[in-house]
């Protein structure tokens, strides 16, 4: 798997993020879909991380700088043809990897709190994130989970 950062300018990342989107929006109220758009994922601050197998899209990953030792991990997703086989666990790994190297003490993140999202939440805490309260301009929300994880 090759992961590397992404301008964003490529239709394969368009259309998984329109998935992305779309799937934010099966699953969760509008107010607490807290997803970023192809243009908000272009900020200065996010780096944005696309995985490839060979020619085909398998997943994408962003990490958001909060302050110099706080990151936010944002837009985890795995294409549908590629579930299963491990995708976001080695975004995940390399996202946390570079997060420290930045020297960030703690990256957080927000996910939601239904059933549908379990599988995420189980990712993300046999990583080491620990349930906190929100962060960042976050508020508490009953469709929101909010995870932490000391680097």
């Amino acid at each position: 798997m090759d992961i590397k950062i992404d301008d964003l300018s490529g239709s394969e990342v368009a259309e998984l993020l329109r998935e992305h989107l779309h799937g934010m929006a099966l699953n969760s109220p509008p107010e607490s879909i807290h997803a970023l758009n192809l243009e908000q994922l272009k900020r200065p601050e996010i780096t944005f991380w696309s995985a490839w197998e060979g020619n085909e899209l398998a997943g994408c990953g962003a990490l958001k700088e909060l302050d110099g030792e706080h990151g936010e991990l944002k837009s985890m997703r795995t294409s549908s043809s590629h579930l299963r086989n491990g995708v976001a666990r080695r975004l995940l790994q390399h996202i946390i990897e570079e997060a420290k190297l930045r020297g960030y003490r703690r990256l957080s993140l927000e996910t939601g709190s239904m059933d549908s999202f379990v599988p995420a939440r189980r990712l993300y805490g046999s990583f080491g994130f620990r349930y906190c309260k929100p962060f960042s301009d976050y508020m508490e929300d009953p469709n929101s989970v909010f995870m932490t994880l000391e680097l």
